[in-house]
């Protein structure tokens, strides 16, 4: 498919990560198009490691996935808030945004075009069924999604532009006095990332590092843990998990990036039961939760989405309250 693409004026970096940024599109398809050689800045024939140029005018030719998700009515949906060109949804933890395969069901994209078959035509790749961001498959809370191209490109560009509110929930280990920012960069190893306190000096290891910066204020302290209100100004995947556990905070039950020290706490009085009891640990996944997506609709003004706390944080968070301290 080709397509001709002016980056935005806050590119910066690579030119394959920004223009994977202002696409929309995950990285694989836009490295398939540098390999290829498709890739032409103002008619000049690009390299991925070049620098990006604010508002240069890109062509490419974009090979995207098979096709938009198929609808899964069967899936449940929970709508926060829409417009005519948008909705906010509700992601439940333990599903994916939207599937990585054709064929693929299950994922939240899948029950959103099940209501909203137009979303499957508003984003470039069809495969991402109109969605703006991803949350990790455990992370809950909301998700935007356009219901036609014009509006698709309206609040991508805000993303880009860092005018988004995006705002978290995460309870971590150990206790912190007060707030703070943490703009140390990330960098990809694997399925992972990983801090990089030198960018000029990154590890061989690991791709190039990108700028990222996570802001976080203290909600409530409890006798090992710390619940967090985070925003994130960048957008780098496993930021807010990375940098915290960076900080020596891992979100709690974020094994990848805290290990033991973000184990779920067991929460049982000494001698206590498990199981019928009750006392057993009530969440097997990190807790973490997009509550706030602030943003200019594309029919104009500003919209604040809140999404509450689902059941089983709340209980956790219920259960932690009354534990011993």
């Amino acid at each position: 498919m080709k397509r001709e693409i002016r980056l935005p004026l806050t590119a910066q970096g690579r030119l394959d990560r920004a223009l994977a940024d202002a696409l929309g599109v995950g990285r694989a398809a836009v490295k398939q198009a540098f390999a290829a050689g498709e890739v032409r800045v103002h008619g000049r024939r690009a390299r991925a490691a070049d620098g990006a140029i604010p508002g240069a005018l890109v062509e490419l030719e974009l090979e995207l996935s098979a096709g938009p998700p198929l609808p899964d009515p069967g899936l449940p949906l929970r709508t926060l808030a829409e417009g005519p060109g948008w909705l906010v949804v509700d992601k439940p933890a333990g599903i994916a945004t939207h599937p990585l395969r054709g064929g693929e069901t299950g994922t939240l994209a899948n029950a959103v075009v099940a209501r909203h078959p137009e979303c499957a035509e508003a984003s470039p790749d069809p495969r991402d069924g109109g969605a703006l961001q991803r949350l990790d498959v455990e992370t809950s809370g909301c998700v935007l999604f356009a219901r036609d191209r014009a509006a698709w490109e309206g609040l991508r560009t805000q993303f880009s532009a860092r005018t988004m509110d995006k705002g978290y929930l995460a309870l971590v280990s150990g206790r912190l006095a007060s707030g703070g920012v943490c703009s140390v960069a990330l960098a990809q190893r694997g399925g992972r990332v990983v801090a990089v306190p030198d960018p000029d000096r990154p590890p061989k290891t690991t791709g190039s590092p990108r700028q990222a910066e996570t802001r976080f204020e203290v909600r409530r302290a409890y006798a090992a843990h710390t619940l967090v209100e985070v925003r994130i100004v960048t957008g780098v995947m496993h930021q807010i998990r990375a940098h915290l556990a960076f900080l020596g905070h891992p979100v709690v039950g974020d094994l990848l990036y805290g290990g033991a020290a973000a184990a779920v706490p067991d929460l049982a009085p000494q001698g206590a039961p498990n199981g019928d009891g009750g006392f057993a640990a009530l969440i097997d996944r990190q807790f973490l939760h997009a509550t706030v997506l602030g943003f200019e609709r594309p029919e104009g003004g500003r919209v604040r989405v809140e999404s509450p706390l689902p059941p089983d944080l709340g209980a956790f968070l219920a259960r932690l309250a009354g534990a011993p301290r």
